[in-house]
Order: structure tokens, then sequence, then C-alpha cells
């Protein structure tokens, strides 16, 4: 039997934030690749976290949506810091260390109960907003950036935000297979987002962190400061601190545990 946890990150409500599903692998190796991708495809959350105990060394960690494996995770990440911490496989004051695709992610818990991730910087170059995108989201103009993977388009208003209602086959077919809508907050934080992923089977994604890594240095630059505070204005919703610190993004958020089970696969 194979333990996995279920996990809602950036959020303390039962049916908010992101939800993960953790799996926590005993195994000296990592398993096949397309028992990892059938598994994912089963829970068919937008990500599923699979995390690999190795004596001595920092933890190794992927990430699948349920049809492809991504490079970059940061609800998954948090969910699964907060899984290692609450099953007793960490001590509380102890940092946990991954090794993925994006290098080594270190997740630290704070005294206050939030879980910070030190992440990449992603910078986005502007360009001009392909025709195409701006049809896919009901949109006449807007600003855009890109860094080749996601597509950044800045609109007027967070109402404008929260009103999109994307053409996803259209978005599918976009040069990049991410795309972020952001706008100033008007809740009395700097910014919000939502973020639109279907090439990877993940129409919505409810709170992403790999999206904050390319967020923070945009709107730092915009708003000439380094702390920020972000909403990500999805259906389920969800909160985020990011700390911009040059080459490297502090993401901040909080975790819940809202499942647990075995699978029998």
């Amino acid at each position: 039997m194979k333990p996995f946890h279920l996990v809602n990150a950036f959020t303390t409500d039962p049916f908010g934030g992101n939800p993960a599903a953790v799996m926590v692998l005993e195994s000296p190796n990592w398993p096949d690749v397309a028992w990892m991708q059938g598994v994912a495809a089963q829970f068919n959350l937008s990500e599923t976290a699979f995390v690999l105990r190795k004596a001595g060394e920092p933890f190794g960690l992927r990430w699948m949506t349920p049809t492809a494996e991504v490079d970059l995770c940061g609800h998954a990440t948090l969910a699964s810091a907060h899984v290692l911490w609450a099953t007793g496989t960490l001590e509380p004051t102890a940092a946990a260390s991954f090794d993925t695709r994006s290098g080594r992610l270190t997740c630290r818990r704070r005294e206050d109960g939030r879980i910070g991730m030190d992440f990449p910087s992603i910078p986005v170059r502007p360009i001009q907003a392909p025709r195409p995108a701006l049809g896919a989201l009901g949109l006449d103009h807007a600003l855009a950036a890109t860094d080749g993977t996601y597509l950044l388009i800045e609109v007027e208003t967070e109402t404008a935000v929260r009103a999109i209602r994307p053409d996803f086959d259209v978005l599918s077919q976009l040069e990049e297979w991410g795309t972020i809508v952001t706008a100033r907050a008007s809740w009395g934080g700097d910014f919000v987002s939502r973020f639109f992923a279907p090439r990877k089977g993940v129409s919505e994604d409810p709170v992403t962190g790999s999206a904050h890594c390319r967020l923070a240095p945009y709107w730092a630059a915009k708003l000439g400061k380094t702390v920020l505070n972000a909403r990500q204005v999805s259906p389920r919703g969800g909160d985020l601190e990011v700390i911009h610190h040059g080459e490297r993004v502090e993401i901040l958020g909080r975790a819940l545990t809202v499942g647990r089970g075995e699978l029998s696969i």
C-alpha cells in the first residue's frame, strides 16, 4: 500500500486554495514515469507531487499534472514540505530541501505557521500582446510580456481579471504553454492574477507558485517594492506573500491537510 495526503496550499480554507496530492515514496529509486503519470491522472488534480526519500541527502521531488510532468510547481512543493513536517518525517525546525528539475528548492516553516519557499526569480521581457491571446481572453488591448514558457498579460483592473472567460482551445495553441492574467489589486494588496495551462491538462490552476516567480520581479519593478501581497482570484482563490531577492523569490503561504489514504495500485 502506498500512502498519500491531500493538501490545500496557499489557504487554510478546507475548500479553498490549490489542492495537491503528495506521495512520499520509500523506494530507493524513482518509480516508472508511466506509473507516476497514471497516478496523477487518477487523482486528476492540477498537480500530484512525488517525494523520494534519500538517506543523508535532500529529498527528490517531481510534479505531474494529469497529462504531463512539469519543471516547477509552487503549490505542490508547499504541500510536500507541509506533509514532511505534519507526519514527523522532518522536525518542525528543520528545512525541507528538494532536488528538482529547477534545481535545489528549500522550504522553511515560520513561527506564524506560514511556509517560505526559496524559488528562482524568472524575469519576463515586454512584447506586443499576441492577437490570438487577446482574442482568447476577450480583450481588445493589454500589456504583455513573456519568458518563453509563460505569457503574462496585464489588464487595467482587478475586475477585468475576474471577468476573464478564456477560450481554452486557443490558449492551448499559443507559443507559451501557460498564460498569466494580472492587474493591480483593489482589495488593499499589491496585485491579483489568474493562471491558465490547458496544454498541460490544467484549464485554470487555482493558485500558482511558478507564476509568481514571474509576477514577483514584474510587479517589484513596476511598484518599486520588494515585498508584495498577492491574491490569485480563481474560483477557489488563495493568498501569497512574495519577497523579491534579485535572482531568487521567497513565496510564503499556508497549507492544510484535508485527507489521507492509501493507493493499492
